[in-house]
Order: C-alpha cells, then sequence, then structure tokens
C-alpha cells in the first residue's frame, strides 16, 4: 500500500490480525500484515546519520537487546553499504528520509517502520524519529515461547506527535532524587516518546542546583528534604551528565527556579532578601504559601540576575522555567513586577521563559509558555486572554495529569487535594477541552507532574509515575479519534511485561487485567 493510500484510520474489524500489535502510545497509522519476522538476532545498520547522533545505532542495540530472547548488535555504519539480512541474523535499518512519516505531517519527528520478510526498515527525516521509531519495534517484539523464537509481527507504521512539547515535571526539592534516579526517569520516558524534562530545582525546603555566582545556595541549603532524608543537590557536572543523556534520547530539560514565591531556601541563606534583614530558618515541611521575595529590596535584582543566569549558562535547551506559582502574600502589581523582570532577565540571558499559570495574570511578552496547572474553580478569562495575545500553554491539570495523587483513597503513597488520580483519569480527557475558550492552536503540548512531599523513593516515585505516565504519552501524542480506553487497558497489561522483565515498580491498578 503506498502512502496515499493509508487509512485514516486501522479497521478494528481485523482485531484477529491486531492482537499482536501493541504500542504506546498508539501510532497514527497501523497496518498489520499476515506473518513474523524472527529477531534473535538484531543487526543495527544506521544510514545518512552522517554524525548527526553516532550514538543512535549504540542505543537501539541497547534497547532491544533488553528484550527476552533478543540479542542486538550495531554495524559500522560507514561499513554498510546495502544492508541485508545476513544468514540467521534479521537487519535493522536506521535510515533518514525526509519521505518518512504519514501523509501531510510536518513534525520533524514524525518516523515510518516496517517490518517484512525482509527484514525491519525504520526511517525518519531526523534521529529523534528513528528513536521512537526503536521504542515502537520495542514494544512489537513477541518474547520466545514454547519452540518458538522471539519474534515481530509484519506490520507498516506510518506515526507523528499531536504536540510537539510532550513532558514530565520531577519534583527535586521536596525530595532530592540524583544523577542515577533522574537517568532512570529520563529511560522511561523516552520510552513512550516523551521528550521534555522539567527539572523542579528549587523550593521552600531546598535549592538543588549549583549556581556559581551564589555558592552558598547548595551549600547550605540542600542538606534535608520532607522525606527525612539527607537532601543533596545536582553539581553543574551532574546537570551536564543528565542533559547529555537525555540529549542522546532526545528528551530536553528544562530547568525551573521557582520565584517570587516557594524561596525559603533562598530567604535562609541571605538574610538581605528579607525586609527585615534576617535569614529565614530552614523548612522541611509541605505548607506552600509563605515565603516570598520583595521586588524593593536591593539585593533582590542581583540575585535573580545571578541565579537565572547561571542557570541559563549551564542549560543546552531553549527553555527556563520562572516559576511564579502559589505566591499568596503579594499584591498584583508587585507580582507582575517579578513576572516582567524574570522574563527580561531570562530573555537577555539567551533563553526563553516558561512559568506556571499565575504568571499569565500579568502582561506576558507573546511566545512565552505558560503552564496550566490549578484545576479548583476559577475564571481563567485571563489565560485565555493571553493566549489570545500570543502566550503559548502547556496543559498539566492537576487533577487529570498530576501524579503524585493518590490512586485510590486508601493508597499508602500521595496527596489529594487535586483529587484521586486513576490510570483512567489520566488517560481519558483531551486538553482541547480543559480550559473553556482557550484557542486549540494555542496549545503547545502536554505535560505530567509529579511532587515528591509524600514520595520518598525511588521505588515509590516509579510506582507514582506507572502506569499513568504512559496514559499521559497517549493523551499527548495520539491524535483523539485514535484513542480508546479499552484497547489502551490491553496494551498497558502487555507493556507491563517490560517492567516486570526489568524490575520497574508499578501500580498494579484495579482499572487493568495485568
Amino acid at each position: 500500500m503506498c502512502r496515499s493510500q493509508k487509512p485514516n484510520r486501522f479497521d478494528q474489524t481485523q482485531t484477529t490480525r491486531y492482537l499482536m500489535v501493541s504500542i504506546i502510545p498508539q501510532p497514527l497509522h497501523v497496518e498489520p500484515g499476515e506473518g513474523h519476522v524472527p529477531v534473535g538476532a538484531l543487526e543495527v545498520h544506521a544510514v545518512g546519520l552522517d554524525g548527526a547522533a553516532p550514538w543512535l545505532a549504540d542505543l537501539a542495540a541497547s534497547v532491544l537487546s533488553g528484550l527476552d530472547g533478543v540479542t542486538a548488535t550495531h554495524d559500522d555504519p560507514a561499513a554498510v553499504a546495502v544492508p541485508a539480512a545476513d544468514g540467521e541474523r534479521t537487519a535493522l535499518v536506521l535510515r533518514v528520509d525526509g519521505a518518512a512519516g504519514p501523509e501531510g505531517s510536518t513534525s520533524p519527528e514524525r518516523y515510518s517502520l516496517v517490518v517484512d520478510a525482509a527484514g525491519v526498515t525504520a526511517t525518519a527525516p531526523e534521529p529523534a524519529g528513528l528513536l521512537h521509531a526503536v521504542q515502537t519495534l520495542r514494544q512489537l517484539v513477541v518474547a520466545p515461547g514454547e519452540g518458538a523464537p522471539a519474534r515481530v509481527p509484519h506490520v507498516v507504521v506510518h506515526d507523528a506527535p499531536r504536540y510537539p512539547w510532550r513532558g514530565l515535571s520531577v519534583d527535586v526539592a521536596r525530595t532530592f532524587f540524583g544523577l542515577d534516579a533522574l537517568r532512570a526517569v529520563v529511560d522511561v520516558a523516552a520510552a513512550y516518546k516523551l521528550n521534555v524534562l522539567h527539572l523542579h530545582l528549587t523550593d521552600d525546603q531546598g535549592w538543588r542546583i549549583e549556581s556559581p555566582s551564589r555558592p552558598e545556595l547548595a551549600k547550605l541549603s540542600s542538606g534535608g528534604d520532607t522525606s527525612g532524608g539527607t537532601g543533596g543537590h545536582l553539581s553543574l557536572a551532574d546537570f551536564r551528565a543528565l542533559q547529555d543523556h537525555a540529549a542522546e534520547r532526545f528528551v530536553r530539560v528544562v530547568p525551573e527556579i521557582d520565584v517570587p514565591g516557594h524561596i525559603n531556601a533562598a530567604t535562609h541563606v541571605y538574610g538581605d532578601l528579607m525586609p527585615d534583614g534576617v535569614p529565614t530558618d530552614a523548612y522541611h515541611g509541605i505548607e506552600v504559601g509563605f515565603s516570598r521575595l520583595t521586588f524593593d529590596l536591593p539585593a533582590t535584582e542581583p540575585f535573580l540576575r545571578d541565579v537565572f543566569t547561571d542557570l541559563a549558562r549551564a542549560t543546552d535547551g531553549e527553555h527556563v522555567h520562572l516559576g511564579g506559582d502559589e505566591v499568596l502574600k503579594m499584591e498584583p502589581a508587585e507580582y507582575a513586577r517579578f513576572v516582567e523582570l524574570c522574563e527580561r532577565l531570562i530573555l537577555e540571558a539567551g533563553k526563553k521563559p516558561v512559568a506556571w499559570q499565575e504568571a499569565a495574570k500579568a502582561p506576558l511578552r507573546p511566545g512565552t509558555l505558560v503552564q496550566y496547572w490549578d484545576t479548583h474553580p476559577m475564571d481563567l478569562t485571563y489565560l485565555v486572554d493571553a493566549a489570545r495575545a500570543g502566550a503559548r500553554v502547556i496543559m498539566s491539570p492537576a487533577n487529570r495529569v498530576y501524579l503524585d495523587m493518590k490512586y485510590t483513597a486508601d493508597f499508602p503513597l500521595g496527596q489529594e487535594w487535586a483529587g484521586l488520580v486513576e490510570v483512567r483519569d489520566a488517560y481519558d480527557w483531551e486538553p482541547e477541552q480543559v480550559v473553556p475558550g482557550l484557542p486549540a492552536e494555542s496549545i503547545e503540548g502536554v505535560e505530567a507532574a509529579v511532587w515528591t512531599e509524600r514520595i520518598p523513593t525511588l521505588d515509590a516515585l516509579f510506582t507514582m509515575l506507572l502506569p499513568r505516565l504512559s496514559a499521559v504519552a497517549e493523551v499527548a501524542w495520539t491524535a483523539p479519534d485514535r484513542k480508546d480506553w479499552d484497547d489502551y487497558r490491553r496494551r498497558v497489561a502487555r507493556e507491563a511485561h517490560a517492567w516486570r522483565r526489568t524490575g520497574t515498580p508499578f501500580h498494579p491498578s484495579v482499572q487493568v487485567d495485568w
């Protein structure tokens, strides 16, 4: 079937052929075939990368080698002229091709995957799409059974994301998670084609990033957390290593310094940020809204300039997040001055600003990203007006994608101030319908968030993330007419085999037949 003949939607009457096609997030076009290809020995050939992502073939081999019954090797791409299956090996060809992906798509992350008797071919206009194709292939592999080798069904997939911003925000300020833990989070996010890791690096409880201009911050305000632990912070070398790891998986890191509220970790170090000149006490509780900066103090602007410039210099990506949420003890005029100043400082440092939704109450520069989160009943005219004036909106409704919310009322982890968030709650919502009047074209994407006041360990973190993160990933990636809760339940139950195989904790929700 040529590309112009591809159906807009998979014919669900082909259920028998579709049973083993189990992909999260659901692709745009899936055409299952009749046979299978044995993939016990995969040989990865990268063609046309021209040094753009020299690690990609090795990473693809690593991802696929983790499957039951599958080994994968990377052949030197410079030695490959016409890749082909060799003996008992199956060729996986990764090829840059601008014609790949669904008809009409212009997304740089689009891809096509073809599995047939000749082997496996993944094509994409850019390396990110090739990794997406490999993640799709990973989910298609059927583990070896009695007398049957590992295999993958014949299939043609043409796919592209709905939104360019598909993220996960992780709070390392309340409970600190270090470099190795964050690398593991990146790997899981990339497995479901998420492409943003947003790090909440500062809050009342801790300052978790080294700032060369203000070394006392991490030295004096990172020694504890809400879980009773010893805390910690990311050195610039750690942050560099995390960004490198994420970049190899085409995930960009968006760091956040939260101001002008949530700032006790800074005022604990610098008394000159307080009107009375007295440093505040260290705080390891979970209340919010009690701390703030004061705009007119002489120390305020130099402090903000230092920390945002330091962070921007350490950040590879385009964006730096300025926070701006839950500033409960500040007049609107002063708050607006803070938003304007922080936007300006971030832009002067060469980055683009992102802020929580409250910032839309202040005049924003066109192009600033605003992150909607607060689902309590309120007038959101200000957010709609900001979007119509040129702000871009990231959808993070707390009652859908805050993955620190409890699954059920008796669940031992998490909180419930935004409500209970079961797997179906995280899956069954439409971004364009959340904020009445918000122009659909202003939505930049979807981002899940996990706050860590009551998440003390890495196992607890993953238990809260999975399976719900995969549900949010499908909301962010998949066209709404391709989403189906009952089919997702089937697919996520199959995907749980991968979590069990790798020992990744997850919550076996009663909503899914595991």
